[in-house]
């Protein structure tokens, strides 16, 4: 009942919170690209006040773009002001999946988020310029970019989340262009089993990451979440994983949004 009156809490603040916080738009480039590319970047209220503030990166999915969040998601900015932090929505062009392609050479979404973008962010904002002050999660194509990103980049972030994440790409061989990036599976094989993130988990050291998965039970990607989860498990890997009714749709990830704010910002207050 105790932790049911505190959820409760938590989600009537979050709705009710007037948002004071002041939504950017931003024009970042990548040498590594050699081209300009916009992001949003969400201050709190409080930014003139304080010191440094932690950032959490905020993928968007397959076919979607920096503004994703801003213009298809609702009120989530409130947990700037709530938390007093950062939070930063790149652009992760319409298929990247947020790698570094081996087969095209303008789609190195890995170097330009995990490297570049958080070099300018930290330049221009006062941010915590430490993993203990940097998370990242996303939905969908987002949500293994996150993974991904910080299983390759634990010295970037010490927290990542999940939401709907397509967290193993091999049962989708003919999907949302991962071929354009990769190769086909059936010439690349090899190369599709090391950019798949449930075969990450070699990569992380112990109690190196606060982890947090999501997936709704009707998600087409449900079974690769929960056989993630599963594989967290056999390895001892901690994490908080949630799974509920829901599809892979922006009902869904508006509510998921909020418990994955809440988890980075206890991760950022933790003593």
């Amino acid at each position: 009942m105790k932790k049911t009156f505190i959820l409760l809490a938590f989600l009537f603040c979050f709705h009710s919170f007037s948002i004071a916080a002041t939504v950017d738009t931003v024009e970042t480039y990548s040498n590594a690209m050699k081209k300009s590319i916009k992001a949003v970047v969400i201050k709190p209220d409080q930014y003139s006040a304080a010191k440094d503030f932690p950032v959490v990166y905020l993928l968007h999915g397959h076919s979607g773009n920096y503004a994703d969040w801003v213009t298809k998601a609702n009120g989530f900015q409130a947990a700037a002001d709530l938390y007093n932090m950062i939070i930063v929505c790149p652009d992760g062009g319409y298929s990247s999946w947020y790698w570094d392609s081996p087969v095209d050479a303008q789609s190195k979404y890995e170097t330009y988020v995990s490297k570049e973008l958080v070099s300018w962010v930290d330049s221009k904002y006062k941010t915590v310029k430490d993993r203990k002050g940097r998370a990242i999660t996303g939905l969908s194509m987002g949500g293994h970019g996150a993974l991904y990103l910080a299983f390759r980049h634990q010295d970037v972030f010490g927290a990542a989340g999940s939401m709907s994440g397509g967290v193993d790409i091999r049962p989708f061989p003919n999907n949302w262009e991962m071929a354009q990036r990769l190769g086909s599976y059936a010439e690349q094989p090899e190369r599709w089993e090391q950019h798949t993130v449930i075969n990450m988990l070699h990569l992380l050291k112990p109690n190196a990451l606060a982890l947090i998965i999501d997936c709704g039970t009707e998600d087409f990607f449900y079974k690769v979440n929960e056989k993630l989860h599963e594989k967290l498990l056999y390895n001892n890997i901690a994490h908080d994983y949630i799974t509920r009714p829901g599809a892979h749709n922006w009902p869904y990830w508006n509510n998921a949004v909020k418990y994955q704010l809440l988890f980075m910002n206890q991760f950022f207050t933790k003593k």
